[in-house]
């Protein structure tokens, strides 16, 4: 029987995994907020509907008659959007609502980690009181991260000593409107990102990621849902060694036996320090653009691994091609805090070169592709080292244009690589 998978969710990520899933058997559909064109091209038929409306996905899965779904966004989880699809007899690989809590709920998130002893859980409080939250800022002994309990599409988090100082962090609780916070101690280090398939108990896990957060070159300006990434030709990255990245995949086999019925994809970002590895955060999903990176190299046919999770079977083993990957994405003018959302911008895909190109929250209308208010296209080049792929990556934003867009063009280039090994080096001296 072919397999008819419904794909959730009309970004970056979500165009990276309908490309894996028209690589195999399955007959594709798909449903986002935005029309991707990436998607719709792929895709047997594309709707335009609120993918955090459980009733209108399910309505349209029945409508296309499909036995599978793969849910991109943390959104639509949170909004129960896998429950639903499941109940309806659509296997949903994709956490439900109460388990895909490890992201949508940061104060959750921690005390599961303080109450099953998962590795890696920095000191925390979660506030719901303002003025304690800011009381807590002033006697604590050191720099603090702020965290707003729910979603905030990468963009909520304000670190001491880094970004604001303790009167600005202050005064962001104070002015935020959050209902809840919590404030972490400040992890010093560099941060990475390992991607795992779960399913009945079992994990798969995927090389490590480092994804470039800050608005601008240089590593400042705002957090943003993610300006670029890269991975290497290994398992690990260029700053750490194999040990390091085994601890980290410990701490998610950690977190995976101690959720219960678990099923989807498991984000771990983690900050290698130099008292080891520190446990930034848990995701219910890919990340994006961290997906962009890993599903390409990706050999183990990613339908064959949703199949095996919905029949209870062992999850295949993964294999990838030992490529090195460096994604770059093109975002509004203005992104994130005030991105020039409505403008019409002409990206040419058949010029990219030898990268691939993703179409990532843009709008097809009938007379052309529109900026949406998040990131645009991301470009990834793949060889056989970062220096090499990084240097695919940025000939393909020449080619595919960027008029009306903005790059971090550092992203994998050898002096902000070889500055992540020397910053490695001094915190382990």
């Amino acid at each position: 029987m072919t397999e008819s998978v419904l794909l959730v969710g009309g970004g970056g990520r979500e165009h990276a995994i309908a490309r894996a899933l028209a690589d195999s058997a399955a007959d594709l559909y798909a449903c986002a907020g935005n029309r991707n064109p990436g998607i719709a091209d792929l895709a047997e038929a594309f709707e335009t509907l609120d993918t955090t409306t459980p009733p209108a996905v399910v309505s349209f899965a029945e409508d296309v008659g499909a036995t599978l779904a793969v849910i991109g966004p943390e959104a639509a989880l949170e909004a129960g959007v896998a429950d639903a699809l499941d109940d309806a007899g659509i296997y949903t690989f994709g956490p439900q609502a109460e388990e895909a809590r490890i992201e949508t709920d940061k104060g959750f998130q921690r005390r599961f980690m303080a109450e099953h002893d998962i590795p890696g859980c920095p000191d925390f409080e979660e506030f719901r009181d303002t003025e304690a939250a800011c009381e807590y800022i002033d006697e604590y002994d050191g720099d603090l991260a702020v965290k707003p309990a729910g979603l905030t599409g990468g963009k909520g988090v304000r670190v001491i000593g880094d970004q604001v100082t303790a009167a600005e962090a202050k005064e962001y609780i104070r002015e935020s409107g959050y209902d809840r916070v919590v404030l972490e101690e400040r992890l010093v280090g560099e941060e990475f990102t390992i991607q795992g398939f779960v399913a009945n108990g079992q994990l798969r896990v995927t090389p490590a990621v480092q994804d470039h957060k800050r608005a601008y070159e240089g590593d400042v300006g705002p957090n943003t849902g993610g300006m670029g990434s890269y991975s290497d030709a290994s398992l690990e990255l260029p700053f750490m060694v194999r040990e390091e990245y085994t601890d980290a995949v410990d701490i998610m086999e950690a977190v995976v036996d101690a959720l219960d019925g678990y099923k989807g994809v498991l984000y771990g970002q983690f900050m290698l320090t130099a008292d080891g590895i520190k446990v930034v955060e848990f995701n219910a999903r890919f990340g994006d653009p961290e997906a962009m990176n890993t599903l390409p190299v990706l050999t183990t046919d990613f339908l064959d691994v949703v199949t095996a999770a919905r029949d209870g079977d062992d999850l295949p083993k993964l294999s990838f091609r030992k490529q090195a990957t460096v994604c770059k994405y093109a975002v509004p003018d203005g992104y994130p805090t005030d991105p020039d959302a409505g403008a019409k911008v002409t990206i040419d895909e058949d010029s990219a070169g030898d990268a691939l190109l993703f179409y990532a929250s843009v709008d097809e209308r009938d007379d052309g592709i529109y900026t949406t208010t998040s990131r645009s296209y991301a470009v990834v080049g793949v060889a056989g080292s970062i220096t090499e792929a990084e240097e695919i990556a940025e000939d393909a934003l020449q080619r595919a244009g960027t008029e009306g867009l903005r790059v971090r063009h550092d992203i994998g280039k050898p002096d902000l690589v070889q500055q992540r090994i020397d910053h490695m080096a001094e915190l382990r001296e």
